[in-house]
């Protein structure tokens, strides 16, 4: 029963119809759908980016699925949703890149989300033309505007121009293009099918609008391995054809249903080893990264079931001002994240901006500064790209740091470790101004339990994964000349195979060795599946 997911395994009525997500060994042809039809089942949409496709079927046929051998993995057709829950441009340069005459012109960013609504912010201010050079919806029913207020904002972060705020609200790379794939509905749910159809579209469209970054600023949980999971997929084959994914860690930070403080609650597709996964940081309002505090609500890692080493990188994403699509419901929700369009001047009476957190917010800021670095440097793979941010981000982090929710007057203390801060905290100029070669895989490492329970970060992923899912060293984080014998955390030298957990001391004068909650939970480093207990074909 290997080739089917737990969710589609649970089902115990027989004629119950439920969706799901087949992939075959090989791209699907007729006779494989007159196969699923000879079952009772109804083919409802192609998936080629995975071999496969959307069917229903009756849950009597999951036997005969089981055993059949063209089949690598069949999956509910899962929903998902946007992640999102200053001064932000400042904190991590995208000032100084400007000045620097990088603002992302001639690059092409797909944000696959719930739309962008049409924005002055968004148009070219010499010649009047919009900016979003591509629109397509595929949620059945939908135009391709905004109901939700999520992908707009999402859009602003990354390329707002500031024309409706006089400067004052602008995108980390205003003059990039954009390609809005709507996937989320008014109400910012989607599905898996949704959003890896938006993926293969990307990819088609990349060499006509020189689509370099995908912004995943959505989510959903863990149920199986990244190496089967749909969506994983879909995202590694959009890098694999020269695209750089970005993706939303997730804001499960506060989540202890599980007793792990946020640990190990790294939403999919965040939690691939190729994707760039983004946590959240509050700047507290202010451009220095000095009182920049990790916010509370950011998922940790290690990743449920496979234990890769996320987020790959910190950003902003705490009450971030960005653009307002109108009539959204994210706005008519919460009135009071909507700013004043007189606290910039603007007498037109437009309400234009509004506030939004989340890290749907943080993923973006991260998405423009990739676009700055293929502008700079148009022959940048995927993997240049993430070991160049990786290894530039800023890693003066404090031990911890304590952080009361004013609403709630709740306490919340925060470690700054591996898993909940990464390689750091996203620094452009430094990105800018690095020029070391990368040649290899940048993938995410593994965190290993050894016998002795001490943990090793293992970098080769084709020891544990197998050389036909990964292969090689990451160059990252072995000894390969992009990480070198460089202090990455502190005092600490983190270089191969290392043991870094057991005495060592990764951050200045911390440890997290004997840390109960990471090390000591089995639901993070046992192999069943913590979440997902409904048969619901939806979840």
């Amino acid at each position: 029963m290997a080739r089917l997911s737990a969710a589609v395994r649970r089902g115990n009525i027989a004629d119950q119809q439920i969706q799901v997500i087949v992939q075959f060994k090989e791209k699907p042809n007729q006779s494989h759908i007159q196969k699923m039809s000879k079952l009772g089942g109804r083919h409802l949409q192609k998936l080629n980016l995975v071999k496969g496709g959307v069917f229903t079927i009756p849950l009597s046929a999951l036997a005969t699925l089981a055993n059949d051998s063209d089949i690598a993995y069949v999956s509910p057709n899962r929903s998902v949703k946007g992640s999102s829950s200053d001064a932000f441009e400042q904190t991590v340069g995208g000032d100084v890149a400007r000045s620097y005459g990088f603002r992302g012109a001639g690059v092409g960013v797909a944000v696959i989300d719930s739309g962008i609504s049409d924005h002055p912010d968004l148009h070219d201010p010499v010649t009047g033309l919009s900016r979003v050079v591509y629109s397509e919806s595929f949620v059945p029913g939908t135009d391709t505007h905004d109901g939700y207020g999520h992908g707009t904002h999402v859009a602003g972060i990354i390329g707002g121009n500031g024309t409706r705020s006089a400067g004052a609200i602008v995108g980390v790379a205003p003059q990039v293009n954009l390609i809005n794939l709507k996937v989320l509905d008014s109400n910012g749910a989607g599905s898996d099918s949704y959003v890896i159809a938006a993926i293969e579209r990307a990819i088609a469209l990349k060499d006509t609008y020189n689509i370099r970054v995908l912004n995943l600023s959505l989510g959903r949980p863990v149920y199986e391995s990244f190496t089967q999971d749909p969506l994983c997929q879909a995202a590694e084959a959009a890098w694999q054809a020269g695209l750089v994914v970005v993706a939303a860690a997730g804001n499960s930070g506060r989540d202890n249903e599980f007793g792990t403080h946020g640990y190990g609650l790294i939403g999919v597709p965040g939690v691939d080893p190729y994707v760039i996964t983004v946590g959240s940081m509050n700047t507290l309002g202010t451009g220095s990264k000095s009182d920049d505090v990790l916010a509370t609500y950011s998922s940790k890692g290690p990743t449920m079931i496979d234990h890769i080493v996320k987020p790959d990188l910190m950003a902003p994403g705490n009450q971030i001002e960005s653009l307002m699509a109108p009539g959204n419901t994210l706005a008519g929700e919460f009135p009071q994240n909507q700013v004043n369009p007189l606290e910039y001047g603007d007498l037109s009476g437009h309400l234009s901006y509004m506030r939004l957190s989340g890290t749907s917010m943080a993923t973006p800021v991260v998405s423009g500064a990739v676009a700055l670095l293929v502008q700079q440097d148009s022959t940048l793979s995927p993997d240049g790209v993430k070991a160049r941010l990786m290894k530039t981000a800023d890693k003066a982090f404090p031990t911890e740091s304590i952080i009361v929710d004013p609403i709630t007057n709740e306490s919340f203390t925060e470690t700054y470790d591996l898993f909940a801060v990464g390689a750091g905290y996203l620094d452009i100029p430094a990105a800018l101004t690095n020029s070391d070669p990368v040649d290899g895989a940048a993938l995410s490492p593994v965190a290993v339990v050894n016998s002795d329970g001490s943990v090793s970060i293992e970098t080769d992923l084709s020891v544990v994964f197998g050389t036909s899912v990964v292969s090689g060293n990451s160059v990252v984080w072995g000894n390969s000349v992009v990480w070198g014998n460089s202090v990455i955390w502190g005092n600490s030298v983190l270089a191969g195979n290392s043991v870094i957990w057991g005495n060592s001391v990764i951050w200045g004068d911390s440890t997290v060795a004997g840390n109960s909650v990471i090390w000591g939970n089995s639901v993070i480093w046992g192999n069943s599946v913590i979440w997902g207990n409904s048969v619901d074909a939806t979840q």
